[in-house]
């Protein structure tokens, strides 16, 4: 409640606590339940609020289960693998994934540019608890804020492509425009209280 308090007014409920009106894409593949959206165990897919952004601040409450993935689609065409095809796939991971599921790469973990930047870690609370992120997304330029910590802010214009995990390509990495969302990876990860608030872009220093 501080962390949310602290802003001052410009935040808009995109959405309701009972149903998924205004957002569009996998639907069928979430739930609400307890007054928060939901992936259906065993399903996956991209959801995203149906109004394109392109700078803005975006603040979630969510909640993990053991070895839990999910994501945030950061300025999503509408289709395709938003890690790729999107500016970015924030991770939204549980910080003991390794222990469930297996090794990652350091760019895989929470909050981090997928596959691009690595966010710090051990700020979680603990598992089953409600944890407050706030994103801010300005040009190219990304801030993440875990309960009340920065752990990611980074410029992706400058990641050296050459650098890029696995080799691969990020061909959105340079949209300005797009929708913002839940990339689903069939693990029931809880979201709630899903505020926006469209941003002006930040003057360069003079």
């Amino acid at each position: 409640r501080l962390l949310r308090a602290r802003a001052g007014p410009g935040f808009t409920d995109i959405f309701d606590g009972r149903t998924l009106n205004g957002w569009a894409g996998a639907l069928e593949s979430y739930e609400v339940k307890d007054a928060s959206i939901v992936c259906k165990p065993g399903q996956g897919g991209t959801i995203y609020w149906n109004q394109s952004l392109n700078d803005f601040q975006a603040r979630i409450d969510f909640r993990l289960t053991a070895g839990g993935n999910n994501g945030l689609a950061i300025r999503y065409p509408g289709t395709g693998d938003t890690a790729y095809v999107g500016f970015t796939e924030l991770q939204v991971l549980d910080d003991h994934y390794e222990q469930v599921r297996g090794p990652i790469d350091a760019r895989q973990a929470h909050g981090s540019a997928y596959g691009l930047v690595a966010a710090a870690r051990g700020y979680h609370h603990p598992l089953g608890d409600w944890n407050f992120q706030e994103v801010t997304v300005i040009g190219s330029r990304i801030r993440v804020e875990l309960n009340g910590t920065v752990i990611l802010d980074a410029d992706l214009a400058l990641v050296d492509p050459a650098s890029y995990m696995g080799g691969r390509e990020h061909p959105g990495i340079a949209r300005t425009e797009g929708f913002f969302g839940f990339a689903g990876h069939s693990d029931p990860v809880m979201f709630r209280n899903v505020q926006v608030r469209r941003t002006p872009r930040e003057r360069p220093p003079a």
